[in-house]
């Protein structure tokens, strides 16, 4: 369902992972929720005798009743038949898209975000994100700007479904996919983040025999992503020392991503578990063409690592999307980023935060090893990375002080480091990164691109 070309149009609404902003507010509210509806029926319905179907599901958030009502009120009055998989992870939902032989599936959620944001991503028939053409299209019939069929007859519209197993067919898939691993003897803690996997993730981990000790499992609407799941690894990690669990597993509020800590509670960057990965693969086999697939936020350390372990680094911009489009167009396996997001591309259509957890966890069982022993394959480079609010996003280029520094920086770098300044896709803030072998030079850069930036845009 990718449209050849490149894209030239500037998108008001999709970003880099979907529609995403703050609730009852542009984009995110009803009424854009009814129209997108109406824009996938209209994009992505199929010829045949067969009604359409589309695959709904969604994160805990308690906006995702509202728009999940919308979403449905717009496709079935298109035609389309609903099915609706409440609470579910994204890539559950991908997996349900592409098995049920829907002409697209939609999850509700903002991902790492708040519960004050929210968002929809969409997929194909195939389970993948959809192209950019495809993207600017449903936009245009969202916006208003391509003329709309006229309503049907009250006997062609669609019908809405709740779908009662769709738990259980991810389930099996998920532990098909990891050969069924037998956990017995581990103890594992796993952080759910009051989000999308907090009833399925630690199911599966009991049903393969780990003891599981599990936190944010008890979401209320508004608790998602705070203070737990991906982005707050360290609750997990005192966890796994208070119980003297094997690991600490951490999710975030669509269970798109995972994060990792060692028996010792420390986290585990996701540089290590790309390599850990890569490396496993390749030892079975099943590494395609011996890359690794990863973004430019990947560190310094992940080349040098892959390189002594005979293995090519391909990286990527920014976005789990930009990795599988790398990973499909070439033939590659495996990709990823270091924020989290794996992508086992033999079995999963995107990052999977669950199969990832399982396919490490039996990376340790063939091995008879820690995840730490098996970590160590990487050395890192000392890295800042800082995220800071703007209220506009000039061009980097326009801005004079900013710019002299980032030469300067490059200069004085040479080959012991790198800097990395981009605006963030997803929200009004300014990425800055830098990796350097001298942890204090790192300290110092970041410093000075931060006054810089607070300087010229506030």
């Amino acid at each position: 369902m990718r449209l050849a070309g490149t894209l030239t149009r500037i998108m008001k609404l999709f970003g880099t992972d979907g529609i995403r902003g703050r609730v009852n507010e542009f984009p995110i509210t009803a009424d854009v929720a009814l129209r997108m509806g109406k824009a996938v029926a209209n994009v992505l319905r199929s010829s045949g005798p067969n009604r359409n179907r589309v695959v709904v599901g969604k994160d805990t958030r308690i906006s995702g009743y509202m728009l999940e009502s919308a979403l449905t009120s717009g496709l079935v009055s298109m035609g389309m038949d609903v099915f609706m998989v409440g609470p579910l992870p994204t890539p559950a939902v991908a997996h349900l898209t592409k098995s049920m032989g829907a002409a697209a599936g939609i999850m509700i959620t903002a991902s790492h975000n708040s519960f004050e944001d929210n968002g929809m991503k969409i997929f194909g028939p195939d389970g993948y994100k959809l192209s950019d053409d495809l993207e600017a299209l449903i936009e245009r019939h969202i916006l208003g700007e391509e003329q709309e069929p006229p309503p049907l007859p009250p006997q062609q519209i669609g019908k809405a479904h709740r779908i009662d197993d769709a738990r259980g067919r991810y389930i099996e898939f998920a532990k098909h996919t990891a050969d069924n691993v037998a956990l017995h003897g581990l103890k594992v803690v796993v952080d759910c983040g009051h989000g999308a996997a907090y009833f399925i993730a630690p199911l599966i981990f009991k049903e393969l025999g780990a003891e599981v000790i599990t936190i944010g499992i008890q979401p209320d609407g508004l608790n998602i992503n705070h203070d737990c799941g991906a982005l707050y690894p360290e609750h997990a990690g005192a966890l796994v020392r208070q119980f003297n669990a094997d690991l600490g597993i951490s999710f975030d509020g669509d269970a798109d991503r995972v994060i990792f800590s060692d028996a010792n509670g420390q986290p585990v960057s996701g540089d290590c578990i790309l390599a850990l990965c890569a490396i496993g693969l390749k030892e079975q086999g099943k590494l395609k063409r011996q890359t690794l697939v990863a973004t430019i936020m990947s560190n310094l350390g992940l080349k040098e690592a892959m390189k002594h372990h005979g293995i090519k680094l391909e990286t990527t911009a920014v976005g789990d999307r930009s990795v599988i489009e790398c990973i499909r167009d070439n033939g590659y396996s495996f990709g990823g980023e270091n924020s989290g997001h794996l992508i086992f591309a033999d079995h999963a259509t995107t990052g999977d935060g669950i199969l990832s957890a399982l396919l490490v966890l039996r990376l340790m069982h063939e091995h008879k090893a820690t995840l730490a022993q098996l970590a160590a394959v990487l050395t890192e480079y000392p890295t800042q990375l800082v995220n800071i609010p703007v209220a506009s996003t000039p061009p980097l280029a326009s801005l004079p002080k900013l710019s002299k520094l980032m030469k300067q920086a490059t200069t004085e770098f040479a080959s012991h480091g790198r800097h990395l300044i981009r605006y963030s896709g997803t929200e009004k803030k300014i990425r800055v990164l830098v990796e350097h072998r001298d942890a204090e030079r790192c300290h110092v850069w970041v410093e000075k691109f931060a006054d810089a930036i607070r300087e010229e845009i506030g």
